[in-house]
């Protein structure tokens, strides 16, 4: 089988198999979207609190 062939056996397979994927509604896009973000915004914020905590105490340390 020649390469064309392969890739052309390729593509057809690819859009056999796209055209079984159940995709998500924009809503759904939507709501998975403010998740991460929230996530990603909650964990920011617990590890610059983290960070904030480290830093004062090590300061306190070096300082005395």
């Amino acid at each position: 089988m020649a390469i064309t062939q392969k890739v052309n056996v390729f593509f057809k397979e690819v859009w056999v198999e796209m055209k079984r994927v159940t995709w998500l509604t924009q809503k759904e896009v939507w709501k998975y979207t403010l998740i991460v973000l929230g996530i990603t915004i909650a964990t920011a914020a617990f590890l610059g609190g983290l960070d904030y905590i480290f830093t004062t105490i090590i300061k306190s340390l070096i300082l005395r």
